[in-house]
């Protein structure tokens, strides 16, 4: 994708990320962005975890001012629906919120409603994931659980942040056990940790940090902090040959 996006590390939709999300609602440049919710990461947990967030997420923006829509994305079904398609097109801001990640990609990818969500941020809507949502948006993500023997594996994500990886909650986990991940990223890979209420925007390969706490970046071992009003830099995609999945 070739427009903005913006990584939040989490908090979605809670009283903490206020002024963060006027910032970016502020940057779609428009006096009253029109917001997709995008819920289908929390589908898994159940009807009524969908319904619960999708309501956060229209009240929490229209407080702000923006004119809201959820758009009930719960399997590839709805993710190929053309009604759904049409109001991800028509969006400023599209928000891909938490939940079950490798639901997440299953559903989105090579759908109706990404080839949208593509052709919405490439004229210029802001794409933003949260948490789970932020890890798709990745070029690769992080998987935990034992298979063949090694419980570190990286998944192939939607890539709308090429030669990036995103942890999310970096500041809610033991440092040593997030390094541990970061440094098993993929060859040649730029790992962004993302605090709580937290995000990271970017265009073109550079990214300013916004919100309350801090970004950690792992360029292989090599550890940076930033935190609001810095910026930094990440190079182009990764090939696909230097990438492991084991």
């Amino acid at each position: 994708m070739s427009g903005p996006v913006a990584l939040v590390g989490a908090g979605e939709f809670l009283a903490s990320m206020t002024d963060l999300d006027r910032v970016l609602l502020a940057d779609t440049g428009r006096r009253r962005p029109r917001v997709a919710i995008l819920p289908t990461g929390a589908f898994p947990a159940g009807e009524d975890a969908f319904r619960r967030v999708s309501a956060m997420g229209e009240e929490h923006f229209r407080a702000l001012g923006a004119e809201v829509e959820t758009v009930a994305v719960r399997d590839r079904a709805g993710a190929d629906d053309v009604a759904n398609a049409q109001a991800i097109g028509e969006a400023d801001m599209i928000y891909v919120c938490d939940g079950d990640a490798a639901h997440l990609v299953r559903t989105l990818i090579g759908s109706a409603v990404w080839a949208a969500a593509g052709d919405a941020n490439d004229r210029g809507a802001l794409l933003v994931g949260c948490a789970a949502g932020a890890m798709v948006l990745g070029e690769r993500q992080l998987e935990v659980g034992i298979r063949r023997g090694w419980p570190v594996h990286w998944r192939h994500g939607l890539a709308a942040a090429g030669g990036i990886v995103v942890l999310p909650r970096y500041d809610a986990h033991p440092e040593p056990v997030m390094a541990l991940f970061a440094l098993r990223a993929p060859r040649g890979i730029t790992v962004l940790g993302i605090d709580r209420d937290t995000a990271v925007i970017g265009r073109d390969g550079t990214w300013e940090v916004r919100g309350l706490a801090r970004v950690t970046i792992w360029r292989g071992r090599r550890r940076e902090r930033r935190r609001a009003g810095e910026a930094f830099r990440v190079g182009v995609p990764v090939a696909d040959e230097a990438f492991t999945e084991d």
